[in-house]
């Protein structure tokens, strides 16, 4: 396993056991963990974003802290804060970022993911010229989730 999905875990088994809310110190968790802090700011920033479901304050100074809140809302509102937050462009790697977020908070289940995940991966679009893949890929993926709030 890589070090920030390591440290991505331990940050997500701190938020479980503090009932989706943390307070850290960078310093001691790489120093925990056996990594550099810079590895922790890129953990946080990647993977703990406001698109991810999550509100990260920080303060910095020699009493610094680290603050990440899971925001907590309704299976509805949180596919429309997903549809809200994709623009009008979409990479596949960002996609299965938010599959995986998505299955791991219970939004959609295993199946419905590896369904999204087909209708999303590079090989739906090769018929499509490179420049607008991202395009039709934001499209698709808004419209599969639009379709989830019907169900």
């Amino acid at each position: 396993m890589r070090m920030s999905d390591l440290v991505a875990e331990y940050i997500n088994d701190i938020l479980e056991a503090q009932d989706g809310a943390a307070e850290i110190r960078r310093n001691e968790l790489a120093m925990t963990l056996g990594c550099v802090p810079s590895q922790i700011n890129y953990v946080i920033a990647s993977r703990f974003t406001p698109e991810q479901g999550y509100i990260v304050e920080s303060r910095r100074g020699g009493g610094g802290y680290i603050r990440i809140t899971r925001i907590k809302t309704t299976r509805g509102g949180a596919i429309m804060h997903i549809v809200n937050s994709i623009g009008s462009t979409l990479d596949k790697a960002t996609a299965e970022v938010m599959l995986k977020n998505m299955l791991g908070r219970g939004v959609i289940d295993a199946r419905t993911a590896r369904l999204m995940a087909a209708a999303l991966g590079e090989r739906a679009y090769m018929d499509v010229p490179q420049q607008y893949r991202d395009t039709v890929r934001a499209t698709v993926f808004k419209n599969m989730l639009l379709t989830l709030l019907d169900g």
